[in-house]
């Protein structure tokens, strides 16, 4: 069970206590792999938790990017924010239908844009519904609040900086997919990609950071998974996947065990293993 901290993770049992504050605001953050068949929106239109807004991360992204969902203008999340009525005061709590998945995405842009008040549902929809919690499939009445937004940047890196931590080993580089993946033994699920790795980064797959039923793991499970990957926490940590979004799962854990210097490689393995130009490796860390 969550130990409840509005700021990173809180329990359903906390969200069903503050369900009808007035300054709450839920978003149902869920995103999926295009090969897991499932269609997030349509999923929520069906059933939400009652008032959750939908918080398209493939919409609310640069769309200049040819990237997938990569960071918007603070700009564009403040107009898109303002538009599902989020902004100053408001307690921000992000749930996904996978458990602790994606709302982790939403929860470190969120950060990025200078935001504190947001916590990410811990065990998601799957655990709100298995104990017959209220859903709704009625969008909720919104009212527009202006949202201030303060970047963050020492919390995103890019393919540059990654690189020269790569090449002199002053930052624990942590990825979160699949073993299988991170050796280059099993294909990536976009197409062009060579498989591997990042030089000298450390394989911290994502479900070892989860218990059995999708929550998250308690502080001391945390560290000692972490821990068992090789991870390094004397050092600033950076954060990869496959595009960004297993990655702030990493972040989020982090952020749990009270290890505040980390940041996320946003262009992740979708930009990493389709350039020429900087190096791969395979195997184990």
């Amino acid at each position: 069970m969550a130990t409840d901290d509005p700021k990173t993770l809180v329990s359903t049992e906390w969200l069903g206590a503050h369900l009808k504050d007035p300054d709450l605001r839920i978003l149902d953050g869920s995103w999926y792999l295009p090969g897991d068949g499932r269609d997030p929106k349509a999923e929520y239109d069906v059933a939400h938790i009652p008032g959750a807004r939908f918080f398209d991360i493939d919409d609310i992204s640069d769309s200049r990017s040819t990237l997938p969902h990569m960071v918007p203008t603070t700009e564009k999340f403040m107009s898109r924010l303002r538009a599902m009525g989020v902004g100053d005061g408001h307690q921000v709590v992000v749930y996904d239908g996978a458990g602790v998945f994606s709302a982790a995405r939403v929860w470190w842009l969120f950060k990025l844009m200078g935001q504190q008040n947001i916590a990410v549902l811990d065990g998601g929809l799957p655990k709100w519904q298995a104990e017959d919690r209220p859903i709704e499939d009625m969008p909720p009445i919104i009212r527009d609040r202006h949202m201030t937004v303060r970047r963050q940047n020492h919390l995103v890196k890019d393919v540059t900086q990654v690189s020269a931590a790569a090449k002199l080993g002053d930052h624990t580089i942590l990825d979160a997919r699949a073993a299988a993946r991170f050796r280059g033994d099993a294909p990536e699920p976009r197409e062009g990609l060579r498989a591997g790795h990042i030089p000298g980064s450390r394989n911290m797959p994502y479900t070892e950071l989860q218990n059995a039923d999708g929550t998250m793991k308690d502080a001391d499970a945390l560290r000692a998974a972490l821990q068992a990957a090789g991870a390094d926490l004397s050092k600033p940590v950076i954060t990869t996947c496959g595009s960004g979004i297993s990655a702030a799962i990493i972040n989020l854990a982090l952020e749990r065990i009270g290890k505040t210097d980390h940041a996320l490689y946003d262009g992740s393995w979708a930009e990493w293993g389709a350039s020429p130009t900087v190096p791969i490796a395979t195997g184990d860390a």
